[in-house]
């Protein structure tokens, strides 16, 4: 097929404007999110559309934006909770405590809990509260959202013993005592911290299940979270645009969930074996997606272009760093960390050309590696860029703007 559409797909967008002279040609170049924004929303626009967005069966929606700049969408009404809602219900590993009716505590960015009050606050034709009470930081009957703050390393006490009392309270309303807990890793793991450094620990009532689904969850952060918490810890792939594509089971192993989607991969570069995810999915009926650049690089099993041999999400391309040695993705970074030392928690790579690279990093304990472990780690990571390579211990790495954590920073 040589990464064109099937004539079934054809059918279902011939109609809309910015594949006309695709489907006239016979031939869908690579769509690129310029384009999608570009004459923006008439390029997407069909009678169909239209009546779907008068009858609120579809609405317009921004992009997290996290790494890329922010795009407006078309979608149906919940369409990412949805999908969610779905993998959850249908895991080998946690499916059970969907069907027990588990309540879904989400501990993420501020940004989301700012939006949860958002929509909340236009439902009630009111302007949404400084400081978010409970009801208005829910999105649904089975879904609260946690976090009040940017950036989580600065949680205090007083703001980690308010959230361990929602959770107690969210837990208590099951009747097996059973909660799910939605999280960004990063976000988890500070509140797990806390709680042991404060003498908390006992107040935090271990969830049955958990899933980290905003933003690249590293290997060491995936480990203290299994280790304290006991439970399933499972990661899920997507993004606002596409819905959730992949799910891990609770060994780390990645399944595809491609309904209605296929995709290709591309290397990043010749010999390369980071790969460029392009998707194609009628998954979202307005706005389906042809040929799609996700902004995700992927690493299979075997480095081929094997979409079915996907063993690894490893960043996003705009974050790929050029080596001597050639693309250097944030899964690849994770991996020299890891293997230096199961003790560091945030890290933040700082790249000053070809003179070389500084790994700033926080650490579970708040103490300086060892000697040993700093250097086999610099070593490592000098391995892999070609670059030489020191660490730097901080106390604190803040999270950017979008409450999510930056890893790797270029320095003029």
């Amino acid at each position: 097929m040589d990464g064109q559409p099937h004539s079934d797909i054809i059918d279902q967008i011939r109609d809309i404007p910015i594949y006309r002279t695709s489907v006239e040609q016979g031939y869908f170049p690579i769509l690129e999110k310029p384009e999608i924004a570009r004459g923006f929303p008439e390029n997407w626009m069909t009678p169909r559309l239209a009546r779907a967005l008068e009858a609120g069966e579809a609405e317009f929606v921004l992009s997290t934006g996290t790494n890329h700049a922010r795009m407006q969408i078309i979608r149906p009404p919940y369409f990412l909770l949805k999908s969610y809602y779905r993998l959850w219900s249908e895991h080998p590993d946690i499916a059970e405590t969907w069907h027990q009716g588990c309540r879904r505590i989400s501990l993420t960015t501020v940004l989301a809990t700012e939006h949860v009050a958002r929509v909340n606050a236009k439902k009630r034709d009111g302007a949404p509260e400084a400081v978010p009470a409970l009801g208005d930081r829910r999105l649904d009957e089975r879904t609260v959202y946690l976090n009040l703050r940017l950036d989580p390393a600065l949680w205090d006490r007083s703001d980690v013993e308010r959230m361990l009392g929602e959770i107690r309270a969210e837990r208590n309303a099951h009747p097996l005592g059973w909660y799910h807990l939605d999280c960004s890793g990063y976000h988890l793991a500070h509140l797990v911290r806390k709680a042991l450094a404060w003498g908390l620990w006992d107040d935090f009532p271990p969830p049955a299940s958990v899933i980290t689904a905003y933003e690249y969850t590293p290997a060491n952060v995936r480990e203290y979270l299994e280790r304290h918490l006991g439970c399933p810890v499972v990661d899920l792939f997507g993004s606002t645009e596409l819905g959730y594509l992949y799910y891990s089971d609770r060994g780390g192993r990645y399944h595809p969930h491609l309904d209605r989607m296929s995709l290709e991969l591309i290397p990043v570069a010749p010999g390369s074996g980071i790969h460029h995810l392009i998707v194609t999915s009628v998954r979202n009926p307005h706005m389906p997606l042809i040929r799609y650049r996700s902004g995700d690089c992927v690493r299979t099993v075997d480095g081929s272009a094997d979409p079915t041999r996907v063993s690894r999400f490893c960043g996003r391309v705009k974050e790929l760093l050029p080596t001597p040695n050639g693309p250097v993705a944030q899964g690849d970074v994770d991996g020299c960390v890891t293997a230096g030392s199961p003790d560091v928690f945030l890290y933040q790579l700082r790249a000053s050309g070809q003179e070389g690279v500084r790994l700033l990093y926080t650490t579970f304990d708040r103490r300086p590696l060892a000697l040993s472990e700093s250097e086999a780690t610099a070593k490592l990571i000098g391995e892999l860029t070609g670059l030489p390579c020191e660490t730097e211990y901080r106390t604190h790495i803040p999270v950017g703007a979008s409450g999510k954590h930056t890893w790797l920073v270029t320095e003029s």
